[in-house]
C-alpha cells in the first residue's frame, strides 16, 4: 500500500501506512502517532542482525502510547539525576513517533528527525524533553527515532554485522522516505539532527555514501566526529565478553538474555566517561556504510549538497566533571600527564590557563578536552566544507546554568533547542527560570535551516562567523577562542 498522496484528506486520527493503519491522536490542532514500528523486534532468531522489514498488521493499530525502549541501564551517580531514563518493556523497540499539524493533507511539511543520544547505551524517544509538538506547531512533521542501544547495538562480534545502531537509524531513515507523507511530510525535505552521541550518528550518516538517499540536511549537536577501528571499537565488547566468560560471537552474545548483557556492560562500562575515555561503545569503520570518521569523510568532500549545521556548548566538559566533584580532583600532576598522553604541547596549556585567569586545574583540563574532542574537529571539517563550497554554519551555545555549577555545559542547550524548557529534562538541567528568549531564537533557528536551508547568520566561510546563543545579544562572532586552536594544531 502506498503512502497518502496530496488528494488525500487532512489527518484525521487514522491514517493508512505500507504496512497498516494507524490511529493517533489530536491535541491543540497537532495529531501525534506514537511507536510506530519502522523494522521488526531485533531479538530470537533476529538478535544481532541486520534489521528486517515489519510484518504487517490486520486492523487499526492504537498508536496513542510509547512503544518499548531498549536494553539499557540507567545513568548512575549525579549524571542520573541530571538525566532522566524512561523504561518501558517490550520487544518492539525499532520504531518512531511522529508529531504533525492536524490540518496535514499530502507531501507538504518540511519534516524533521530526531536521533537522540545517550553516549550509545542510554536513551529513548519517550523522553518528556523530546517531545515534538513544538517543531509540529512551526510547520514541520517531527519524527523521534528508538535505536539499539549498547551491546544490542554497537558490539563488534565474529558473525554479526558492525554499527546495528546506526543501520536501525538508517532503516528508519528508509521508513521516513517511504511513509511520512501519509503524515504530510514531504520525504524530499528530511533534515535529521542529533546531540551527543546522536549528533555523531547524524555525523556518520551524513557523510556516508548513502546520505543523498535519505536527507537534505543534517544538524550535529555536540557530536564527535571520530570513529574507530573495528579492533578499537570492539575493546568493550571483548571486557563484555571476559566478563561473561563467553567469547565474542554473535552466537553467544545472542544466548546471553538482554538484562544479563547490560548488568555486564555496565560493569565493565563504569570506569568510563566522554572525557575521561576507558571503555566506552563507538562507532566502528565500516567499509560500506562508514567508509571513514565523519572528520575525514567531510575533509574529502562527502555530501557536499548536504547542508550542514554544527556546533557545541562552550563548556561541555562541565556535564561529567563538575556534578561529580570530579573538577576538584584534577591536579596540576594530572594535567600533565593528560596533556602528554593526548600529545598536547605545554604551551597550549599555557594558554589555556592565560585565557581563564583562576580556573581550576580540572576547568583548564576540561576546556582543553572539549576541543580536543569536539571543536577542534568540527572547524576543520567546516573549513573543509567552506572552501569546496558545501554550506556549513556553525554555533555554540554559551548561556551558562546555575543548577549545580552546570554552565554552558552538554546537553543544557536541549530544552532550548526543542522550546520546551517546562518539560521536567530541560528544568534538570537549565533550572525553572531559563530563559524563554532563548529558547524562541534556538528553536526558530533550527526550524528556519530545516525550512529554508538558513538559520538565519551567515555560512561559515573566511571570516569563520559563528552564532553564539548566550541568552542576552546572541551576537554573531568571528570564531571564539582561535588562538586555543592554533596552538592544538587546529
Amino acid at each position: 500500500m502506498q503512502p497518502l498522496s496530496d488528494e488525500r484528506a487532512p489527518l484525521e486520527g487514522v491514517i493508512e501506512t505500507s504496512t497498516g493503519a494507524l490511529r493517533g491522536e489530536t491535541i491543540d490542532g497537532i495529531t501525534r502517532f506514537l511507536g510506530l514500528p519502522y523494522a521488526a523486534p531485533p531479538f530470537g532468531e533476529r538478535r544481532f542482525r541486520l534489521p528486517a522489514p515489519v510484518e504487517p498488521w490486520p486492523g487499526v493499530r492504537d498508536a496513542t502510547s510509547f512503544g518499548p525502549t531498549a536494553p539499557q541501564s540507567a545513568y548512575a551517580g549525579a549524571l542520573g539525576e541530571l538525566l532522566p531514563t524512561v523504561a518501558i518493556p517490550g520487544d518492539e523497540i525499532l520504531h518512531v513517533n511522529v508529531w504533525a499539524p492536524a490540518d496535514a493533507t499530502g507531501a507538504q511539511y518540511p519534516v524533521m528527525v530526531w536521533i537522540h543520544g545517550g553516549s550509545l547505551k542510554h536513551g529513548s524517544n519517550a523522553l518528556p524533553g523530546y517531545d515534538g509538538a513544538s517543531f509540529a506547531r512551526d510547520g514541520m512533521v517531527f519524527v523521534s527515532v528508538n535505536y539499539r542501544l549498547g551491546s544490542e547495538g554497537f558490539s563488534v562480534l565474529d558473525g554479526a554485522p558492525l554499527n546495528l545502531g546506526l543501520h536501525d537509524q538508517l532503516a528508519a531513515l528508509r521508513w521516513v522516505q517511504r511513509e511520512i507523507a501519509a503524515f504530510g511530510g514531504d520525504p524530499d525535505r528530511v533534515t535529521v539532527f542529533g546531540q551527543s552521541a546522536g549528533g555523531a550518528t547524524v555525523a556518520a550518516l551524513a557523510a556516508s555514501p548513502v546520505a543523498d538517499e535519505v536527507m537534505r540536511a543534517a544538524i550535529v549537536m555536540s557530536g564527535p566526529l571520530e570513529v574507530k577501528a573495528p579492533a578499537d571499537a570492539g575493546r568493550i565488547t571483548a571486557l563484555i565478553a571476559r566478563e561473561l566468560g563467553i567469547p565474542a560471537t554473535r552466537d553467544a552474545f545472542a544466548a546471553i538474555e538482554p538484562e544479563r548483557l547490560v548488568a555486564a556492560q555496565a560493569k565493565v562500562a563504569a570506569s568510563g566517561s566522554p572525557l575521561g575515555g576507558g571503555p566506552a561503545f563507538t562507532i566502528a569503520i565500516d567499509d560500506d556504510l562508514v567508509p571513514a570518521s565523519p572528520s575525514d569523510g567531510f575533509a574529502a568532500g562527502a555530501s557536499p549538497d548536504v547542508p550542514l549545521l554544527i556546533g557545541t556548548t562552550t563548556e561541555e566538559y562541565r556535564l561529567w566533571l563538575v556534578p561529580s566533584g570530579a573538577v576538584n580532583k584534577i591536579t596540576r600532576l594530572h594535567l600533565v600527564i593528560g596533556r602528554r598522553a593526548a600529545k598536547i604541547s605545554a604551551a597550549a596549556v599555557r594558554r589555556y590557563r592565560a585565557n581563564r585567569p583562576g580556573a581550576k586545574h580540572g576547568e583548564v583540563f576540561g576546556a582543553i578536552l572539549t576541543d580536543v574532542l569536539l571543536r577542534r574537529s568540527e572547524y576543520r571539517v567546516a573549513d573543509a566544507r567552506a572552501a569546496a563550497g558545501a554550506p556549513t554554519w556553525v554555533y555554540e551555545f554559551a548561556w551558562r546554568s546555575l543548577v549545580r555549577g552546570l554552565g554552558a555545559a552538554h546537553a543544557v542547550e536541549l530544552g532550548f533547542v526543542f522550546d520546551g524548557l517546562a518539560a521536567p529534562d530541560s528544568v534538570a538541567l537549565a533550572g525553572a527560570s531559563a530563559p524563554q528568549s532563548l529558547a524562541s531564537a534556538m528553536h526558530d533557528a533550527w526550524v528556519a535551516f530545516a525550512t529554508a536551508g538558513d538559520p538565519g547568520w551567515p555560512q561559515w566561510g573566511v571570516e569563520r562567523t559563528v552564532r553564539i546563543f548566550d541568552g542576552a545579544d546572541d551576537p554573531v562572532t568571528p570564531a571564539p577562542r582561535l588562538d586555543e586552536l592554533q596552538e592544538l594544531g587546529g
